[in-house]
């Protein structure tokens, strides 16, 4: 019954099965669409985690991507390790679902790479708002705005939609604009 509760709540270390290894969930489309509702302002996007390309397709549809690469060849991008590219400064916005693994990291890292006055958006859990670690992120940089999905968006394991469904988890997108120091606001969409 707890493990179930655990598991419901999206914790990773109580999943159903085996995580996959390198933390591959694709995000739905649908999640890119509705980012760019809210955020047309977002332009230059490295789409830096992007697995077989289901967020970074849409931005490039909409005329808005610049990059696309992950870690991982899935036949979309360039293959690169995002939390090893140094190069100062990246003139764009950096938006992805990041292995949640990592999250803070890919943060922390695109936060570094960016203009002030430029964006860094992450595709993750409510949950991520939880711990310790996080709560010193936060302070230190507080999102300019967090739009929590009010109906689920479907995160799959390995990009496979048909089969995987994680409709019990909550996320949200998470909006940094570099140099923001204001107090972070919650708004909800779809």
């Amino acid at each position: 019954m707890k493990e179930d509760i655990f598991r419901n709540l999206g914790a990773t270390n109580h999943s159903f099965g085996e995580r996959q290894s390198e933390d591959y969930y694709a995000t739905e489309p649908k999640a890119a669409e509705l980012l760019l509702e809210i955020m047309p302002e977002l332009n230059n996007i490295w789409e830096c985690a992007c697995g077989a390309g289901h967020l970074a397709k849409v931005f490039d549809n909409a005329g808005k991507l610049y990059k696309a690469s992950d870690l991982i060849d899935r036949g979309y991008g360039t293959t690169e390790d995002f939390l090893s590219h140094y190069e100062h400064y990246y003139n764009g916005d950096i938006v992805t679902n990041p292995p949640y693994k990592y999250a803070q990291e890919f943060v922390e890292h695109a936060l570094e790479l960016i203009d002030t006055g430029r964006y860094v958006c992450m595709f993750l859990k409510v949950l991520f708002l939880e711990s310790r670690s996080r709560k010193e992120l936060f302070k230190q940089y507080p999102p300019k705005v967090i739009y929590v999905s009010s109906s689920r968006i479907n995160c799959a394991k390995n990009g496979d939609f048909k089969t995987y469904i994680s409709s019990a988890i909550a996320y949200a997108w998470y909006v940094w604009q570099k140099g923001y120091t204001g107090e972070s606001i919650v708004k909800w969409i779809n």
